[in-house]
């Protein structure tokens, strides 16, 4: 299902490379690849920031988008790029050129992503979704955004309380921080706007309220 607003407004679907999904989870519509996108959010106010976080994927990218003005935080937009192609380097392109259309639509302030968790028995999949990760921070350094990274266990055990919170505790989490009617789906768009809701909680709440706290690292780049 979701996502763009808090309001349930019906958003269209794009075909390639973006997926966006509508709050009501109405089925989602076509649109010509090269239709010009009258549902880009506007710029942001001033005061007021907007963080895209990702959910990095080699097959798909969850992105969710949410604009935070002090104590108040609210839903843009979420919903995945999925890659296409038959080799690495043309799933990386579509996966690339997916992200800079988010970036380009959404107009956000910073970016959020989740930082790959290596297992010592699955090496070959940490290093192929660290492919899919530099080219998402590629793309948002092209678009002159500061990228902020996160490990999945700060994620979680800000957003749940717990660094082992499952999928279903995540979505959970995120109808709730953002006061949703349902649980936001797919996984992947939920993930991502954990992410965006944790650079909110980490990074930017000291800032709003004061404290004096720049900014918060959960680990390093």
């Amino acid at each position: 299902m979701p996502c763009r607003g808090s309001a349930g407004m019906g958003l269209a679907f794009r075909a390639r490379p973006r997926h966006r999904y509508p709050l009501d989870m109405a089925a989602p519509r076509s649109v010509p690849q090269h239709a010009p996108d009258e549902t880009a959010a506007p710029p942001v106010a001033k005061g007021v920031e907007r963080v895209v976080g990702f959910d990095p994927g080699l097959n798909i990218t969850g992105y969710g988008v949410v604009e935070c003005h002090g104590a108040s935080v609210r839903l843009v937009e979420a919903g995945t790029v999925k890659s296409r192609g038959e080799t690495l380097e043309e799933r990386l392109h579509t996966i690339h050129s997916g992200v800079r259309e988010v970036i380009e639509a959404c107009r956000p302030t910073a970016m959020a992503i989740e930082q790959v968790f290596s297992h010592a028995k699955f090496p070959k999949t940490a290093i192929l979704l660290g492919h899919a990760r530099g080219v998402i921070c590629l793309a948002g350094v092209q678009a002159g955004l500061a990228v902020h990274h996160y490990l999945p266990n700060r994620v979680k055990s800000t957003l749940c309380g717990s660094g082992h919170a499952g999928k279903e505790q995540m979505q959970a989490a995120v109808q709730r921080e953002l006061g949703l009617a349902a649980r936001p789906e797919p996984a992947d768009a939920a993930d991502a706007l954990g992410v965006a809701l944790a650079d909110y909680h980490l990074r930017l709440r000291p800032l709003f309220f004061g404290t004096g706290v720049v900014r918060i690292r959960s680990s390093r780049a």
